[in-house]
């Protein structure tokens, strides 16, 4: 808007000036007031268009120089509409009224200044490509160099005038110097190319038609203001003409050798999708695909496949075709048997690998043949087998191009195979910590108390899930019920079988049977769900408070630890057992065994799994049962929690830094 109220006001007071010259009257206007609206016109429309352009950081370089050709385009439409105009009208005196043509004129300054400064600014964007340091330093200095020959034309100077000349020929050669980076001309496709030399051109061809406007005003007309005599004016034609032309010669040059640089550029790209595989959240398959793809477009090859797994028998092996059906295939691969290729190529490592091979095919439609192994993880995983119409058709580059194709690809599947994997152990983990939580609701937070004695429980896992059981139920108001289980193995299923053991606890205790008969009917149900190689050795109390005594039975489990007051001695009970689900039959009940004994204030039972006595040292110490034994009898005169605590940190002080290798669980009660 700014330039356009300088170029009106202009135009206003050229033509009064001139009005007054023609006439022999004094205006009133200063010489030096129309060569400042002109120059602020110079610079509001540097202003404009360095703004407008260069704001446009996502524009391509297509489309820079488009919008020179569309305002070169109006700028040289309305010229001619001018000089057709002028044609029109003849020699008659309204086509030679002096304020008719320069008005005229500064249409065509205006319109011409217009295209000189929009095509100057989108130079600017197209030297400073990838600029440097120098390059910017450089460049501010031409650019300020040209803004201050605005100022020059205040002085009046000609075009013929020495000075005018001196300064003109530096600018133009500060031009010239800049002209050469052209460094985005190398990003241009070939399509892109033609494209550029089609718009240069006529960028060249509106410079000149512009030039010989301006002479022909220059030489026919008396001009206010002749554009001829504007160094400013004259530096924007010749560095414009002098980079246009530059540009060109450029491109053209570079024309030939723009297939195999697009060719080189797709290579990248390809490389690139194959490594940025997994971020873009492809698949295996994808991968293969983008493999064939790339590799196909990287040799220009007639026919191709990639053949998964070779080795493996159908139908996992399949095949990835292009080009060929699975008919021309076997008969490829019939040609590649009978051709008996030996040359080899050399792998990333310098290493022959015999299983990589390139050579010629006799017999065939295709005259010569690439394979590469796709090598995961030290297997071979894949085959890829390019095919040419042509003999010697795989030079070196080719084959150093499809070997790192092939590498990456190989790389982005194991990565595939490596998150996956870490998915599974991530989902495992999440299931093992559902199973713990699982697992340690199976295990009571409180065990039913009774004023006779007191009872506590410690256990622990070896892995994230364990298989020890403990728990008790109140059978009647002076009976209760306890239980202590170790199931076979460890971890999910450990678990899982000592969920099954609680559900026949619970459902077995309130029944009220009897030791031998909880033990046979829990043989029984379990008999029918526990997998064949799976048992729980067990022993099951019942105390009653109301005569003082305790019956038990054991299966297969560890023997229990009776502490009596009366005579200050701890022993282990020696009866028998089976584990129960070890034997499946009615024979079961022969190998129940039960036990009872009278209790006294201060004694105390200890029931545990294998994982107390067993667990060792770092020189391969067992804790063993004359130790438990031993810590019992130290500490009877402490209370049940105490007992268990001393026993839990004499395991802990015997075992050091060495894992557990077992789980581990102690039950204490004593009686009062």
């Amino acid at each position: 808007m700014c330039a356009i109220l300088c170029w009106i006001m202009l135009v206003v007071l050229d033509l009064v000036l001139l009005f007054s010259n023609m006439n022999n009257m004094k205006s009133g206007i200063r010489s030096e007031l129309p060569h400042l609206l002109l120059s602020l016109f110079f610079v509001f429309l540097f202003i404009y268009y360095r703004y407008i352009i260069g704001k446009a950081e996502t524009v391509n370089f297509i489309d820079l120089l488009w919008r020179v050709f569309v305002t070169g385009l109006l700028a040289t439409i309305v010229s001619l509409a001018i000089s057709f105009l002028f044609v029109l009208l003849g020699n008659n005196k309204i086509s030679e009224n002096a304020l008719l043509i320069n008005f005229f004129y500064h249409i065509n300054l205006g319109l011409i200044a217009a295209f000189l400064i929009s095509t100057f600014v989108v130079w600017k964007r197209l030297i400073l490509y990838q600029k440097t340091r120098k390059l910017l330093l450089t460049w501010q200095v031409f650019e300020y160099s040209l803004m201050a020959s605005i100022l020059f034309n205040f002085l009046n100077f000609r075009l013929l005038d020495t000075s005018f000349i001196v300064l003109l020929v530096l600018l133009v050669v500060m031009g010239l110097i800049l002209s050469f980076n052209l460094k985005w001309v190398a990003y241009l496709n070939f399509k892109q190319k033609w494209k550029s030399i089609l718009l240069i051109l006529l960028v060249i061809l509106y410079l000149w038609y512009f030039l010989i406007n301006l002479f022909n005003f220059s030489t026919k007309y008396v001009l206010v203001n002749d554009l001829l005599n504007n160094i400013f004016i004259l530096a924007l034609f010749g560095f414009i003409f002098l980079y246009a032309v530059i540009s060109l010669l450029v491109i053209l040059f570079n024309l030939p050798t723009s297939s195999v640089f697009e060719q080189k550029l797709e290579e990248v790209i390809n490389f690139q999708r194959l490594s940025q595989s997994i971020q873009t959240g492809q698949n295996e398959d994808q991968v293969y695909d983008i493999l064939l793809d790339s590799s196909v477009s990287a040799v220009f090859a007639s026919a191709a496949w990639l053949e998964l797994d070779p080795s493996a028998a159908t139908p996992k092996n399949r095949k990835i075709l292009f080009n060929l059906d699975e008919l021309d295939c076997e008969r490829v691969q019939a040609t590649i048997e009978k051709s008996k290729l030996r040359l080899s190529v050399t792998d990333s490592i310098g290493q022959s690998n015999t299983s990589q091979f390139s050579g010629a095919l006799k017999d065939s439609s295709f005259r010569s043949v690439l394979i590469m192994p796709l090598l995961v993880k030290g297997n071979e995983t894949g085959r890829l087998v390019l095919l040419k119409d042509v003999a010697d058709g795989f030079d070196k580059e080719m084959i150093d191009i499809i070997g790192t194709f092939v590498n990456q690809a190989c790389v982005s599947i194991e990565n595939f195979q490596l998150l996956n994997d870490a998915l599974k152990n991530e989902r495992y983990q999440e299931e093992l910590k559902i199973a713990q939580r699982v697992q340690r609701s199976l295990l009571p937070d409180a065990l039913d108390s009774n004023p006779d004695f007191d009872i506590i429980a410690f256990s622990e896992a070896a892995d994230e899930v364990g298989g020890d059981y403990y728990d008790t139920y109140r059978i009647s108001p002076t009976k209760i019920a306890v239980v202590i289980g170790d199931v076979s193995g460890k971890g999910t299923s450990a678990a899982f079988h000592m969920s099954q053991m609680k559900g026949i606890f619970h459902s077995l205790s309130q029944l009220d049977m009897g030791s031998k008969n909880f033990l046979i009917q829990a043989n029984d149900a379990l008999s029918r769900c526990l997998e064949k190689s799976s048992f729980i050795t067990l022993s099951y109390f019942i105390i009653d408070s109301e005569s003082r005594s305790v019956e038990f039975a054991r299966a297969g489990h560890c023997p229990t630890l009776l502490y009596q007051a009366a005579n200050n001695t701890a022993d282990y009970f020696q009866n028998k057992g089976l584990g129960l689900g070890i034997l499946r039959n009615e024979n079961f009940s022969k190998y129940v065994f039960v036990n009872s004994f009278q209790y006294q204030a201060g004694d105390i039972v200890v029931l545990y799994t294998d994982g107390i006595t067993e667990a060792r040292n770092p020189s391969l110490e067992e804790f063993g049962v004359e130790r438990l034994r031993k810590i019992v009898q130290d500490n009877h005169a402490l209370e049940a929690k105490q007992i268990q605590e001393q026993i839990i940190q004499e395991l802990y002080a015997h075992c050091g830094h060495n894992v557990l290798n077992d789980d581990y669980t102690v039950l204490v009660i004593k009686f009062k």
